[in-house]
């Protein structure tokens, strides 16, 4: 887990329309990661 106010390591993943998107892509650039349990899941 990353802390807070550290940086997170570089990694990539699919937008949706399924296009690779890289965390590099923001350098320089605010970021915020929002994560929430997939739809109709328990959490």
């Amino acid at each position: 887990m990353v802390q807070e106010g550290k940086k997170a390591p570089d990694f990539k993943l699919l937008n949706q329309d399924g296009e690779p998107v890289a965390l590099a892509q923001f350098k320089g650039q605010p970021v915020v990661f929002y994560f929430y349990p997939r739809a109709n899941t328990p959490g």
